[in-house]
């Protein structure tokens, strides 16, 4: 997310009630009845320190399969999920976050399993308990009309309705109104997203178009998507509308790139939208190899949404964010935040302060404007200093200005501590150390005074957890 457009309070999610669980028969793919499994219920929430309800507990999603169609003249969304997962408890019953739309029916496994719903909780209690370390397959058919999510300051996120079709936004929590999950960024899982929409109208998303099918009546298009690569839930898209489409051409070197531009803005963007590959080169010389199969860009228009948003593989724009700076911010979100993200919503400087630290080396190389001087306009900045980075205060403030400023200010002091040639090497052997992974601010700090072979203790106290501003920059 790109900070002149970003949230700026969001207030956390609701509390979540669950089903306690009886002891039922294992099943995991093993011969029924080698031993009973007494399950209880998974955890309503994964205990984030600022979304404590957020996500679930029990398992670990391996897979997403979602089936989606969607009619933009009346809103509706109809969706199956089909969600493949890992047990790490006996579970008795387990639960999803979903918010507003109606569920039909589930099965766990093929059989039939019963559904309680508590606020955006959904319960799910299989016909017999899931064994420790048994792989289950959850499907879930839902529809209605997806509710949009507004935080305090009247930015939206989730399924969002556009001039002509939709754009699905999920940073923070707002994936959840499009389909059922487990929708914390510490449970990352592989993504097939198939789309239906009226003919004439295309359907995004991340990842690789598998296929592309009309209807027997040519009524109906089918858009098949696959992201191979892990990705948080948050980081999911599709948009949905009458695009005018680039792809690089078969065999072209360098990343493939897939992009769509609302045919009303694509005149005014085709020379940014033309620097796409240029500048994924550049990023690839900085951070390292790209972690995806391919790049792009989603572009709407103004006003279709209310930021610029690293959605993996294809970050979205609308037509007034979607500028240089913006564009390599979001760009290296593909390393920082993408491949390698937040362990909890806490670590999210680990994103937002490495974007813009990428978009401070690109003023520099690009319009001539020192790193030293995008630090000290930083530094000088009343707003940047309103708390730290590493320790938010409050769910409100997740995305305020010192995540992203003060997050790129703690690592210059780091280049300054370090030299040149040991930062560079850390910024590219951190992407690479924890690829498609999850990471957390204690991995980052000892994985830098590793490489560097430095105690850096004093610097972390006073640009990731100090409370003010230091008299010297």
């Amino acid at each position: 997310m790109h900070p002149r457009l970003g949230l700026r309070s969001l207030a956390p999610a609701a509390a979540l009630i669950v089903l306690g669980g009886a002891p039922m028969t294992g099943m995991d793919g093993h011969p029924a009845g080698t031993r009973e499994a007494h399950g209880t219920a998974g955890a309503a929430g994964a205990r984030d320190p600022y979304f404590p309800a957020l996500g679930n507990g029990g398992y670990d999603v391996r897979h997403y399969t979602l089936a989606l169609d969607y009619d933009p003249a009346s809103h509706r969304l109809g969706g199956t999920a089909a969600i493949t997962a890992r047990a790490s408890q006996d579970l008795s019953a387990f639960n999803f976050d979903l918010h507003g739309l109606a569920v039909r029916s589930a099965t766990v496994d093929g059989a039939p399993a019963a559904v309680t719903r508590a606020g955006d909780e959904l319960t799910l209690r299989p016909a017999r308990a899931i064994r420790d370390g048994g792989v289950f397959r959850a499907v879930v058919r839902y529809d209605g009309t997806p509710r949009t999510l507004t935080d305090s300051g009247d930015t939206r996120e989730g399924w969002l309705r556009t001039a002509d079709g939709a754009i699905a936004l999920g940073q923070p929590q707002g994936s959840m109104t499009w389909f059922p999950g487990n929708h914390h960024p510490g449970d990352k899982a592989t993504f097939d997203i198939t789309v239906t929409v009226p003919e004439g109208l295309t359907a995004v998303s991340n990842g690789e178009l598998r296929s592309q099918r009309p209807s027997s009546d040519g009524r109906r298009t089918t858009f098949a998507w696959r992201s191979a690569q892990p990705m948080a839930t948050y980081l999911a898209t599709v948009g949905i509308g009458a695009y005018d489409i680039t792809r690089s051409r078969p065999g072209a070197p360098g990343v493939p790139v897939y992009a769509a531009v609302d045919r009303t803005v694509a005149p005014r963007v085709g020379e940014l939208l033309d620097r796409v590959p240029e500048l994924t080169d550049w990023s690839v010389r900085k951070f390292g190899p790209y972690p995806f199969s391919s790049t792009g860009a989603i572009v709407e228009r103004e006003g279709d949404a209310d930021y610029a948003l690293e959605t993996q593989s294809r970050s979205v724009f609308t037509e007034d964010s979607f500028d240089p700076a913006t564009l390599v911010h979001e760009l290296a979100h593909q390393w920082y935040g993408d491949s390698v993200t937040p362990r909890t919503w806490r670590d999210v400087w680990l994103s937002e302060g490495f974007a813009t630290y990428a978009e401070w080396l690109y003023l520099e190389e690009f319009e001539d404007v020192p790193v030293r001087e995008s630090f000290e306009d930083a530094f000088g900045s009343d707003d940047n200093w309103a708390f730290p980075p590493a320790d938010q205060p409050e769910a409100g403030q997740l995305l305020g200005d010192p995540v992203y400023e003060r997050g790129a200010m703690t690592l210059q002091k780091v280049r300054e501590a370090v030299g040149d040639t040991t930062f560079f090497s850390v910024l590219r052997g951190w992407a690479e150390t924890h690829r498609h992974g999850n990471a957390s601010t204690q991995d980052f700090t000892e994985y830098v005074e590793r490489e560097s072979g430095k105690d850096l203790r004093a610097l972390w106290d006073v640009w990731l957890y100090g409370d003010g501003r230091p008299e010297r920059p």
